[in-house]
């Protein structure tokens, strides 16, 4: 089992409030809408006690399975070195890979978990503020045309003004968050108390019951169900923020209990009044606090947007890092923490993406058969891969692993299932995304592969060139020359070009190579090795939580006994220029989109922070 130091943090009530802002945001608004998407498939014809009782049970143990034992009990352990997240536990999986086929196999599983991540990121912030918004109509009707406007118009807001950072609505997220599941617990006992036989619904009997009685139709429930279970991925992927017990103990002593009371308490007062079936989560609440829980409400939705923001900033950042997406600008918006990043490529489309949904489904009701496919594709990518790594990593005999997430994976089987039967009515809109995203990612992938095997095939080897190099009346000027190389063994494309038509070399030469390697954070930073008098090559490695900064990490070569003077290096870099080999190793139209990834992904010069004044780019044709 993996310690880490994010194991080992202590539990603070600061913790704890700040795990209720960021984990659980997403999971927490589930209750204004999960129940009624739920009930609705069931209420042409009225509600029955029975049927409401059953969707509670079903909704009741979902949380159970899904969260407390899959991701709290069992998942959670499986860190990166601290990290969590489907890309962590990819890179962890792959780390025990027995083949390189294997390796593969991993890596398509986690490239899917994460498309389907950015979709559920787009469906998110629309649903969420949309059901929010929407409970100005039980205060009035009057409300109804003005939901759509106001719930872009905070959308909107939310967006623009990511640029500036987090850190200062971070401090009163797990507030706000902890004041929304007190209430939200508090209504739901105050009507679970008016009507306490809802609570056999505890009993899984009754989920039971509904299934057998409604057979495959249960698929649909079960589409709606998992709505109650949404952002349950956060606990694992925010884990390397908080650790894993404050995630944990939030979870049993207040999240858990808080939802369970809500849900119950819905479901008792349509016990009651079927005709709440209109917006139970509101008319929970007596007439003169409607209003006060609607802008509670909102502020949770945004909170819970704002987290799903931040979280696909991460897994963008994670992509690049991993070699799935081209460079994608990266900004810092703390100057004392490292995660809090703003990425304005993404923030664009994750904008344009729920613009349009909003402006497209127009309601929460119609965007809950959209959302759902995204997630429980991830649960069943989480639940394949934590098989890989319980069974490899931590050596757990076949009979465990099959007996604990045998199960569980199952269950997530059946979750995608019932997702996927809402194709037709929403839900190929995160399957769209997920499938866009994946062949960008995997076209990405495979070209740099492609090409870097064209430049160990045309390159000339590093040992080659140094030993040459005495014979040689190659004129060495004054000065210090970075040459900027993927291949540490090769000599750079840049220098040979270099060569060829300026014909000198400067007196103080280094190979710098940026390593990404699948650990969170890179424990050895530098690797420096003297390969020739005033030559030498640095090896530079980054996990994939990190962002590079090549300027800075040259200047700490004095510590090692190499003087580097920033005003003295010139640092020389190759733009490649991407054409079709005589016989092309990818197909027409993803070599075309390749060519476009490339010449999208910003300059290097930006990604490593390298001064753009004392850059020399030197251009090369690769054909592929």
């Amino acid at each position: 089992m993996s310690h880490s130091p994010a194991a080992a943090r202590p539990v603070t009530v600061a913790a704890l409030i700040g795990v209720l802002g960021v984990v659980y945001g997403d999971i927490g608004t589930s209750p204004l809408y999960a129940l009624r998407a739920a009930l609705l498939h069931f209420s042409d014809d009225g509600i029955e006690r029975w049927e409401i009782l059953g969707l509670l049970s079903l909704i009741f143990w979902s949380l159970i399975l899904t969260v407390t034992i899959k991701y709290v009990t069992f998942v959670l352990r499986a860190d990166n070195r601290g990290e969590g997240g489907i890309l962590a536990l990819m890179a962890l999986a792959q780390r025990h890979a027995a083949t390189p086929r294997g390796r593969w196999v991993v890596a398509l599983i986690g490239i899917a978990g994460a498309s389907l991540f950015f979709g559920d990121g787009i469906i998110t912030p629309a649903i969420s503020v949309l059901s929010a918004v929407e409970g100005l109509k039980v205060i009035s009707p009057a409300f109804e045309d003005l939901v759509i406007p106001i719930a872009l118009g905070i959308l909107l807001a939310l967006f623009l003004v990511q640029y500036r950072g987090t850190g200062s609505m971070g401090r009163i997220f797990g507030p706000v968050c902890a004041l929304w599941f007190g209430v939200i617990g508090l209504l739901g006992l105050i009507e679970v108390v008016k009507e306490p036989e809802v609570l056999v619904a505890l009993s899984p009997h009754h989920a039971v019951t509904f299934c057998m009685h409604y057979k495959l139709a249960a698929f649909i429930a079960f589409g709606s169900v998992v709505l109650a279970v949404t952002g349950a991925e956060a606990l694992y992927a925010d884990m390397g923020h908080f650790g894993r017990k404050p995630i944990v103990r939030a979870w049993v002593a207040f999240v858990l209990p808080a939802l369970s009371l809500n849900y119950f308490g819905q479901g008792a007062l349509l016990l009651s009044d079927p005709a709440a079936i209109e917006n139970p989560f509101f008319l929970l609440a007596p007439q003169w606090f409607r209003l006060p829980l609607v802008v509670l409400a909102t502020a949770a939705t945004i909170i819970a947007s704002q987290a799903m923001i931040s979280g696909a900033y991460s897994i963008a950042r994670q992509c690049v890092q991993l070699g799935f997406l081209p460079r994608l600008d990266v900004k810092h918006t703390s100057e004392t923490e490292q995660g809090q990043i703003y990425m304005p490529q993404v923030n664009m489309m994750l904008l344009i993406g729920v613009v349009i949904l909003v402006l497209e489904f127009r309601n929460s009701d119609s965007l809950a058969a959209a959302y759902g496919l995204a997630v429980t594709g991830t649960f069943l990518c989480t639940s394949s891969l934590a098989i890989l790594v319980f069974r490899r990593a931590f050596g757990w005999p076949w009979v465990f692993v099959l007996g604990v997430f045998g199960p569980l994976w199952l269950l997530d089987l059946a979750y995608f299932i019932s997702t996927a039967l809402k194709i037709p009515d929403g839900g190929y809109v995160p399957l769209i995304l997920g499938i866009v995203t994946f062949t960008l990612m995997l076209t990405w992938k495979q070209g740099r592969e492609l090409l870097f095997a064209r430049f160990r095939q045309d390159s000339l080897p590093l040992k080659s060139f140094l030993a040459r190099l005495p014979q040689s009346r190659t004129v060495r000027v004054p000065g210090i020359a970075v040459f900027m190389t993927g291949q540490e063994d090769f000599v750079p494309g840049a220098l040979l070009h270099n060569l060829k038509h300026n014909k000198v070399l400067h007196e103080r030469v280094l190979f710098v190579t940026v390593v990404n390697e699948d650990v969170p954070r890179a424990e050895d930073r530098r690797e420096v090795t003297e390969l020739a008098p005033g030559i030498h090559r640095v090896i530079l490695r980054y996990g994939f939580q990190e962002s590079p900064n090549i300027p800075k990490e040259l200047e700490s070569l004095k510590d090692v006994g190499i003087p580097f003077e920033p005003m003295q290096a010139s640092y020389f870099l190759g733009r490649e220029t991407v054409v079709a080999a005589a016989v092309p190793k990818m197909s027409r139209w993803r070599q075309w989109l390749f060519t476009l990834l490339s010449r999208n992904a910003i300059a290097a010069t930006e990604y490593f922070r390298i001064p753009s004044d004392r850059v020399v780019e030197l251009g090369v044709r690769v054909a592929i």
